[in-house]
């Protein structure tokens, strides 16, 4: 649980305290404010006077205080209130005594107290101290690094006590390595000995940099769990204010606390917010302050002449591309571990661990499931447990069957089914060939997995229908063969709507934006156009750095319109192939295309056996090996 870091009120600064010094002048300042009584001009006071209003007056050095004759009222119990007003005396008027008198107002002199020279004097000490007792409450600079100012310049990390984040390395699988790596520093927390006798020293800053959803923050709290010393955990972006100067006072403030508790760990979650590569001030739009002010603050007390003895910052990023060269520096972050999305095994471990609370069937495979999930890191595998349980209730089950499990992959990869979208006959009919173009041609792509179910139901935003295929193994590298038939296979479902209907529809806008970006990687990224050559043309850096930096190498108008010659050829064969495919096997997609009317959905052992069926046009093999077509394949039955 958080431990409360609030100090405790000590003989020596209770007794006189901001909030003391305020509350009495507060009261000073009401009881003033109801003493005053209404101002009025001194022409107006003397027209009541002769008017017989007034009733009597007292005199001072200054004024004249006065008071007027209650205004007839019906009877009642109840006196009228007494109507009491102030004006400002004139220098001299030698008149007024005679006015007075002559209409009867009740009149005297006030003799000035001794103690109006006091209260004067006071009055103008009490408003300094006023000002000093706001100054130290709201506004200066506290004992913590913070900056006052209604608390913006406190750290606000969330401290916990040794041990109690409730989460250890059992709850933590799929990231072996990493846990190797971090168990290194529990263990010197918990016997440091042993490393100081040999002269070693433990990391000052250990950086986990992995993609989201990996369990970045979970292997944190894990560490916390494991060590046994205090955990302040903050997020990157808590330290950014729009006030200069505010999260340089918060970085401060975290060390200083962290200190007073050392040994113990600093987590820093999203790092990128906070140290982001202060190169970007060169552009032409500026820099930001306040954040490279508190980067520097960071740096500095993670490697300046004070030392962070026992101090262990741990911090977190997804995008470390953009941290500044001086904190990946050895001395700050002394070791980066690469979370990463995890293999098979390390997929079957996480199911594990998110499957011991659930009641299963007998029927439930996690090895298998493992396998039908490549890609899928820590957070998905808990949603697919979780999606597959919500399943297993909704439908009144006692448990959680592999249909559910099933089902909440299709969930999680394709979106929720809408039913409510009603398609007409010519529009069911060109989602069903389009589909099935795509699982024709991927049938017969290498490296492009299983074909496991084809279906026409419409699904999350804007997918009519889809085709689902899962990799048979995790892969980690593609060949150039493989990349061409994924483009074929995004090209199949429109060469299809071309091959049957006669014309094409809007439902490949997807296919074609994903063939052309994987086109345009073939070429620029991944170097395997035989035109272009091994060369690097990543033109998607300037986009990246908000379209203020520069690429990689600077592209001549020659190489960005080869490129584009390239990136086209490779498409248009693509297509061509596809075409291909489908022209000669143009029978066998009218025979599955008309099942999946009938059907909406076609999958398991049936759709396998049609797509063993399909045939391989002597185009194919040629043009996988070269990547070229000598002539046009839709002229050939």
């Amino acid at each position: 649980m958080p431990i409360d870091n609030k100090r405790k009120a000590t003989p020596s600064n209770f007794p006189i305290s901001g909030n003391f010094i305020f509350l009495i002048w507060l009261l000073i300042m009401l009881a003033w404010s109801g003493q005053s009584h209404q101002s009025q001009p001194y022409s107006e006071f003397i027209q009541q006077v002769q008017s017989g209003q007034v009733v009597k007056a007292t005199i001072d050095n200054q004024d004249i205080q006065y008071e007027l004759k209650p205004t007839p009222v019906a009877k009642s119990n109840n006196p009228a209130p007494k109507k009491i007003f102030v004006t400002r005396k004139l220098a001299e008027d030698p008149e007024l005594a005679k006015i007075l008198r002559t209409h009867q107002v009740e009149y005297s002199v006030s003799v000035p107290s001794p103690l109006a020279g006091i209260w004067s004097i006071l009055s103008w000490v009490i408003f300094p101290l006023l000002f000093i007792s706001l100054w130290s409450k709201f506004i200066a600079p506290d004992k913590q690094g913070g900056m006052g100012l209604l608390g913006m310049g406190n750290s606000n990390a969330r401290t916990y006590v040794a041990g109690d984040t409730g989460v250890t390395f059992e709850d933590v699988a799929g990231v072996d390595e990493a846990k190797a790596e971090l168990q290194e520093i529990v263990d010197f927390l918990k016997h440091a000995d042993k490393y100081v006798k040999l002269g070693a020293k433990i990391p000052k800053g250990v950086l986990l940099v992995g993609p989201p959803g990996t369990g970045k923050t979970l292997l944190a709290k894990a560490i916390a769990g494991e060590a046994g010393v205090p955990f302040f955990s903050i997020s990157g972006s808590e330290f950014i204010e729009m006030f200069v100067g505010v999260g340089a006072a918060r970085v401060r403030g975290l060390f200083e606390q962290a200190k007073q508790q050392a040994p113990c760990i600093v987590f820093i979650d999203e790092l990128d917010a906070l140290g982001k590569s202060r190169s970007s001030a060169n552009s032409p739009i500026g820099g930001n302050d306040e954040r490279e002010q508190t980067l520097n603050q960071l740096l500095s007390e993670m490697d300046g002449f004070a030392a962070n003895t026992g101090v262990i910052l741990l911090s977190a990023t997804n995008r470390p591309e953009v941290l500044d060269p001086a904190l990946l520096r050895p001395g700050r972050f002394d070791r980066q571990i690469v979370v990463d999305r995890p293999d098979k095994s390390g997929r079957q471990a996480i199911l594990v661990v998110h499957a011991r609370n659930v009641k299963m069937s007998d029927d439930v495979d996690l090895l298998k499931l493992a396998a039908r999930t490549p890609g899928f890191a820590g957070a998905d595998l808990a949603n697919l447990v979780n999606e597959a349980a919500l399943l297993a209730a909704r439908h009144d089950r006692e448990s959680v069957a592999m249909s559910d499990f099933e089902e909440a992959i299709e969930r999680i990869l394709t979106g929720l089914e809408k039913k409510s979208r009603v398609l007409n006959d010519t529009e069911k009919e060109t989602v069903a060939y389009h589909e099935v173009g795509h699982a024709i041609v991927g049938s017969l792509m290498p490296g492009s997995g299983s074909i496991e179910k084809i279906s026409i139901v419409p699904r999350g935003v804007a997918a009519l229908g889809y085709t689902l295929q899962l990799p048979q193994e995790d892969r980690f590298l593609m060949v150039e063969d493989e990349l061409r038939g994924q483009i074929a296979m995004l090209l199949g479902g429109r060469s299809a709507e071309e091959l049957i209907m006669g014309k094409v529809s809007t439902g490949a806008s997807d296919d074609i934006q994903k063939a052309t970006d994987l086109a345009d990687r073939y070429v620029t990224i991944y170097g395997m156009s035989k035109q272009l050559g091994p060369m690097a043309f990543d033109r998607s850096a300037s986009q990246f750095l908000g379209g203020w930096g520069n690429p990689r190498r600077p592209l001549s108008p020659e190489v960005e319109s080869e490129i584009d010659r390239e990136v086209k050829h490779l498409i248009d064969n693509a297509h061509h192939i596809a075409g291909a495919i489908l022209a000669h096997n143009q029978q066998l997609l009218k025979e599955v295309a008309q099942v999946l009317l009938e059907r909406e959905i076609l999958d398991g052992q049936k759709l396998h056996d049609y797509l063993d069926r399909v045939d391989k046009p002597p185009l194919l093999v040629t043009w996988l090996q070269t990547g070229e077509i000598s002539i046009d394949p839709l002229s050939e039955e």
